[in-house]
């Protein structure tokens, strides 16, 4: 007889506070694994984004007088950085948007809208008289109108809009709507600035409108120390192009983007420059302001921040400082795969037919407590289940082991769960630990099919959140 056995691991850890711990006893996990080592440039520096936009830094020092920009990735995510330690910036970090290219007095075979910074959005290209009159609206949630005739009358083109509107096209033969607000105080999710509209042109005249500008990047900084800001955070929308204003409208500027800083800690007296792009002249309007949130247990930064950008709290999503983890290793001798498919039809584990009841189950926790007990439980496909408990689980904190024995179906597909449950104390990583601002009663680890693991957490009030490191 031979035995399909699939495994989830389940790891429900009891979260238990005492309310007389001091702020200084919060702390936030930024989640980075650290591969990419310690980021210290001596000298301006772009560096070019991974596919997934994320960094994993030890720890950040940006030095007076060195800036910080990005290549934009493929899918042109925003920027993440984080850090397992501290962060500096005392230069500056900039993912603003590309200004507009200006609109030659002849046909433009070519755009001339400004690029938006990474994880922002493009601005419109200027009509060029020849393929239409009309310039193109700017990309985004906010993305400004284009500029255009009406009747014999140009009508001017729209900034970007984000955390304030942009600003309207003047009217000449009509005005243009100013890009609308969109996006929330939290920045969750982070999304970048949008982009300025195109500049119109009248006919039969050829000439090319200004471009429109880019909207300002999306930029996280998530650190498990302190974040320290006395330079500069740019996020800039970038400037509208101009044009000879008569035959050719001018183009608008795109929106200011998005900055979230979450650390422990942050400090400092910097600048966050969120500003929108200046229109490319008169008719054309300028972008919106975008976006930044301050997210610490200890909060004492002064910064410069245009007026209705920003927004304060803890920090939104929490992380252990030691993520619990726990898995089934084998069964009965036989070695589970590292990563499981979670298929009863191509079972994760087949057992020799000379295999008899109960059987082994081996287990591998990770900081779990010592002396902790799991709960199997086995779950036949067509029905019937058991449960066992193992052994306590032993070894050191970083690596323990313990086993199970328990009885299996003979004559179907099995589900295997182990489930640890145990108090947080300070040695295991306690002390209170927020959410959204309230406060985390329960933590649930589990694995899923492809072997990844994910925390959700339980808060007081009784709502479930589930989380990825600082996503």
């Amino acid at each position: 007889m031979r035995y399909g056995l699939r495994f989830t691991a389940v790891v429900a850890v009891a979260f238990w506070m005492l309310l007389a711990v001091s702020a200084s006893a919060q702390t936030f996990n930024s989640g980075s694994t650290g591969t990419d080592g310690a980021f210290s440039p001596t000298t301006t520096t772009t560096l070019t984004l991974p596919a997934s936009g994320v960094f994993n830094f030890t720890t950040i020092n940006i030095p007076s007088g060195v800036t910080v920009r990005f290549t934009r990735n493929a899918t042109n995510t925003p920027v993440t950085l984080l850090a397992s330690g501290n962060v500096v910036i005392a230069g500056t970090i900039d993912v603003g948007g590309g200004n507009a290219g200006n609109g030659p007095p002849g046909v433009a075979f070519y755009s001339n809208a400004g690029l938006g910074g990474p994880g922002g959005f493009d601005g419109g290209a200027g009509a060029d008289g020849l393929f239409g009159t009309r310039g193109g609206s700017g990309l985004g949630p906010g993305g400004g109108d284009a500029g255009g005739m009406v009747g014999a009358a140009l009508n001017g083109s729209s900034g970007g809009g984000y955390g304030t509107m942009g600003g309207a096209g003047a009217p000449n033969g009509g005005p243009t709507q100013g890009g609308a607000i969109y996006g929330t105080a939290t920045l969750l999710p982070l999304v970048g600035g949008s982009g300025g509209g195109g500049g119109g042109v009248v006919t039969p005249r050829v000439s090319t409108g200004g471009g429109g500008g880019g909207g300002g990047g999306a930029l996280l900084i998530a650190s498990s120390g302190t974040i320290t800001l006395s330079g500069s955070i740019v996020a800039r929308g970038g400037n509208g192009g101009s044009s000879d204003g008569f035959n050719a409208g001018r183009g608008a500027g795109g929106s200011g983007g998005a900055v979230r800083l979450v650390a422990t800690t942050i400090t400092g007296q910097g600048t966050f420059d969120l500003a929108g792009g200046l229109s490319g002249g008169s008719g054309a309007g300028a972008g919106g302001v975008g976006r930044v949130r301050v997210e610490a247990f200890t909060n004492t930064l002064a910064a410069t921040v245009p007026t209705g950008a920003a927004s304060v709290d803890r920090p939104t999503y929490a992380a252990l400082p030691n993520t619990p983890t726990l898995r089934v290793t084998a069964v009965s001798g036989v070695a589970t795969p590292a990563t499981t498919t979670g298929s009863l039809t191509v079972p994760d584990v087949v057992l020799p037919s000379t295999t008899t009841n109960p059987v082994t189950i081996s287990l591998a926790g990770a900081n779990i407590p010592l002396g902790t007990v799991v709960a199997i439980k086995v779950l036949g496909l067509n029905g019937g289940s058991a449960t066992a408990t193992s052994t306590a689980l032993s070894g050191t904190l970083a690596s323990s082991t313990a086993t199970a024995s328990v009885t299996i179906p003979t004559d179907q597909p099995s589900t295997i769960s182990a489930t640890a449950t145990y108090t947080l104390t300070a040695s295991v990583g306690g002390g209170p630990v927020f959410v959204q601002g309230d406060e985390i009663d329960q933590v649930v680890v589990s694995t899923t099919a492809g072997g990844q693991s994910r925390v959700a957490y339980v808060t007081k009030s009784g709502r479930q959140r589930a989380v990825d490191p600082i996503r």
